[in-house]
């Protein structure tokens, strides 16, 4: 008889949802090499810290690397729980780097990195080889934007070192995403790819407590669909790991708001508000300070911030 493949899920509680339908994990412990962050007592910020010149956003602006280290500093300051580097730019029709080069933006910034500051790093990369020398360094989390589709040796890395690992969901490459924006059934299809990631990241030895899910918004997506995803964000809740949301001061927002990236400031408070409420456990952000005032207001008003109303 064949043995039936053990459930690559971490089994929901039974403590009731913050809207009446999301199911959440009593305790959302992220354990991340010798650390863990209790999501389940507020909503941790990750800073973004792009070591690119073609980022969408940012690019070029924190290229040199003491800007690189002066923005690290601020984003501590104003309440980055978490620093996520990246030395190769993501957004629609990007070509990509080659590991050499990804490495000589990120390498020298992430070593001054761990002798001046005191914080979970997570290195943004869908390279096995960057994800080695980044963890090798200290670095605390993979934050792979392929969701294992690009390298499975990015798991086996993370497990290696007992690190954290996000998976998020892509259809495609950069190069081409935006042209692959067909699903049968988006939620769905979205969810059944981060199923797929988290079982082979388990079976890369990863512990279930130390992945994070993330829907990918802005990857493969329409407009219309990131706010599909952002009302229906309660559903990737239900494959037992924390998820994690990445909509700040994407395209969408300014198609619905108008103007350019430095004019999304408002619109990306409302979908982080949104989907904090939506069971969003980490927020990935640019603008940490003013978006961590944010967070706490969403906090209290979810419940997770039990202390909130006495402040």
């Amino acid at each position: 008889m064949q043995q039936k493949e053990a459930d690559p899920y971490v089994e929901l509680d039974e403590t009731p949802p913050f809207n009446g339908s999301n199911p959440v994990l009593k305790k959302l412990r992220f354990k991340c090499r010798d650390k863990t962050l209790m999501l389940h007592e507020r909503t941790h910020l990750m800073g973004i810290l792009n070591l690119t010149p073609d980022s969408f956003h940012d690019g070029g602006k924190h290229a040199d690397p003491d800007s690189a280290l002066s923005h690290v500093d601020a984003m501590i300051e104003g309440g980055a729980d978490i620093i996520d580097i990246g030395g190769e730019s993501t957004r629609p029709g990007s070509g990509g780097v080659s590991e050499e080069e990804e490495l000589l933006r990120v390498m020298p910034v992430i070593r001054e990195i761990m002798k001046r500051f005191n914080t979970v790093l997570s290195i943004d990369t869908t390279k096995e080889r960057v994800a080695r020398e980044a963890l090798a360094e200290g670095v605390s989390i993979v934050n792979d934007v392929s969701g294992l589709t690009y390298s499975r040796g990015i798991a086996e890395a993370a497990s290696e070192y007992g690190a954290g690992l996000v998976v998020m969901h892509t259809p495609s490459r950069p190069l081409d995403m935006q042209e692959k924006t067909q699903y049968a059934s988006l939620t769905d299809n979205i969810a059944d790819a981060l199923r797929v990631s988290v079982g082979k990241a388990l079976r890369a030895g990863v512990s279930g407590e130390s992945i994070i899910v993330d829907p990918g918004f802005g990857f493969g997506k329409t407009a219309a669909q990131n706010l599909s995803i952002l009302r229906d964000l309660a559903r990737f809740s239900e494959l037992g790991m924390p998820v994690m949301i990445g909509t700040s001061n994407k395209s969408f927002i300014g198609k619905i708001s108008g103007g350019e990236t430095e004019d999304r400031l408002l619109g990306t408070a409302a979908t982080l508000a949104i989907g904090i409420m939506n069971g969003a456990s980490v927020v990935r952000v640019h603008d940490v300070a003013r978006m961590r005032s944010v967070v706490r207001m969403a906090d209290a008003v979810a419940g997770k911030d039990k202390n909130g109303a006495e402040r």
